[in-house]
């Protein structure tokens, strides 16, 4: 029998009634085993050590650099993202320039923190050493953190912080102390400085908290003092979408297209079975069934149809299935509680057994470390956090281009990218190689800056659009730059070209809003 505090069946949806110091807004609870800090600490500590020495070493992802990018423009909001990330940023640059370990450092501590939340996650809901151990481990060996271990990114963030919130919710509905509500305030606070993506968990485990209950939530104070925090620390993003015209909905349906383009809909189960990892994935699918099926997790039924409906929300609108990656933590919890107590089924009790933990730990191993090795002809490479694109090879071929050019050319010439992050590469990149200001239409780049009017030729780097094509009074391609990386896969990275545009022909008061895109 799982040990928690609600293992009698309610009187009502409100779930069991609250004893002991109620005028205190919370009471004596069920006692819950002790947390297993030696092993789940250590493994943490061992997870941050490994981080920590290999950070350094991993070239930066685009998005690092179009955040660097991005920090020299500070704002209350982007058009692909609240201010968080750039925030980072800036404070990494500004503490230590160009150091790669520094601008990690938050994706370094969060995913050992997501570890052991997702260990308290299973004390919470009864679970011994075993159980907090598995479930802290298979998070730990789990593509979805592994994928995010090495570079800063939103999604790093969003999986400690949803980790933090779902351990908190589970510990307010054994305990009910009503304090919780103003910690769960502030992190959705944070967490709206990254992504709007909690507010939408929120929404439906409001619902279900009204379908399933504990109602009482509703009827408690600190709640809405609480939500008022987030809402309050939301406004000046909020008013910065306002007075841009909400194009943070507008990237909502730009990333649904370019969901539904690599398989959509009938992709999103699998790729969330691919995110989840060998174990993950099993253990994934007996979380729900067991939040939503177990009478001793009765009080806890929300959370398994919160789970549900966020899955299926995410598929229906072509959002990207890790969105789901910060609910793994607390099925992954249930799940890892459900296997130390014998409740599987004898059939699949071979997911904790070693063969298959060994294996996950192959796959760790191969993810954390910088090995010179490659699987599969180099395929591993898309799979785990080893895709290295060479920044440095495309900055220098652009370089290259420049330097070609006549000197009249060069004195009005600026770079335009296709795309974001390469905008970022080539800002980084770029002083290097003596490259002229860079310039992106794409997503929140198009906000950083106009090309002057005086720039009449332009070296562009992707697939040229029609609009500046009929602006160009000559194009040419000047190179086709070839990804070491595509060598394994060639449909994944096709060439890049490099054009030179000159003579250009049309203002950029009136070309530089026919080129904006998401």
């Amino acid at each position: 029998m799982i040990r928690t505090a609600a293992v009698r069946e309610p009187e009502s949806l409100d779930g069991p009634r609250p004893v002991g110091l109620l005028a205190a807004g919370h009471r004596t609870a069920d006692p819950i085993p002790p947390f297993a800090r030696g092993p789940v600490l250590a493994l943490a500590v061992v997870l941050t050590v490994i981080l920590l020495v290999t950070s350094g070493v991993f070239r930066y992802s685009g998005d690092e650099l179009y955040y660097l990018a991005a920090a020299k423009h500070l704002d209350w909001g982007y058009v692909d993202q609240p201010p968080l990330m750039p925030l980072l940023a800036h404070l990494s640059q500004a503490a230590f320039p160009g150091s790669a370990v520094v601008l990690r450092l938050p994706a370094t501590l969060a995913v050992p923190l997501a570890v052991v939340m997702t260990a308290l996650t299973a004390r919470e809901f009864g679970g011994g050493r075993r159980a907090q151990l598995l479930a802290g481990a298979v998070f730990a060996v789990s593509p979805v953190a592994l994928s995010n271990s090495h570079h800063l990114s939103t999604t790093t963030f969003d999986l400690s912080v949803w980790a933090t919130v779902t351990w908190l919710l589970v510990r307010w509905v054994r305990v009910r102390d009503d304090r919780l509500w103003l910690v769960l305030g502030v992190l959705t606070a944070v967490a709206l400085e990254n992504k709007f993506l909690l507010l939408i968990f929120w929404g439906i485990a409001a619902v279900a908290l009204l379908a399933v209950g504990p109602r009482e939530l509703f009827r408690r104070p600190l709640v809405g003092a609480g939500a008022a925090i987030a809402v309050v620390s939301a406004v000046p993003g909020l008013v910065w979408q306002a007075q841009h015209g909400w194009p943070q909905i507008d990237m909502g349906t730009a990333i649904a297209d370019e969901v539904a383009q690599n398989g959509g809909q009938l992709a999103f189960l699998p790729q969330v079975l691919m995110t989840t990892g060998l174990v993950g994935g099993v253990l994934l699918c007996s979380g729900v069934w067991w939040l939503l099926r177990a009478p001793e997790l009765r009080p806890y039924r929300f959370l398994g149809w919160s789970a549900l409906a966020m899955a299926v929300l995410l598929c229906a609108t072509d959002g990207r299935p890790y969105y789901l990656g910060g609910l793994y933590p607390l099925c992954w919890a249930v799940a890892a509680v459900q296997i130390e107590h014998g409740r599987t089924a004898r059939w699949w009790r071979w997911v904790p057994s070693w063969p298959t933990l060994l294996i996950s730990l192959v796959i760790f191993l191969r993810a954390l470390l910088p090995l010179d090795v490659e699987w599969l002809g180099g395929a591993d490479r898309f799979y785990l956090p080893l895709r290295e694109f060479d920044w440095p090879g495309l900055s220098q071929a652009v370089g290259d281009t420049y330097r070609q050019l006549p000197v009249e050319q060069r004195r009005d010439a600026v770079v335009i990218t296709d795309d974001y992050s390469r905008a970022g590469v080539l800002d980084w990149y770029g002083p290097a190689h003596g490259l002229p200001p860079v310039y992106s239409a794409s997503r929140g780049y198009w906000y950083f800056g106009t090309p002057p009017e005086s720039a009449r030729t332009v070296i562009y780097v992707g697939q040229v659009p029609e609009e500046l094509r009929d602006a160009c009074g000559n194009l040419r391609t000047a190179v086709n730059f070839v990804d070491p990386i595509a060598k394994p896969v060639p449909t994944k990275v096709p060439p890049m070209p490099v054009s030179v545009c000159s003579d250009l022909r049309t203002p950029w008061s009136q070309l530089w809003p026919l080129l904006k895109h998401l």
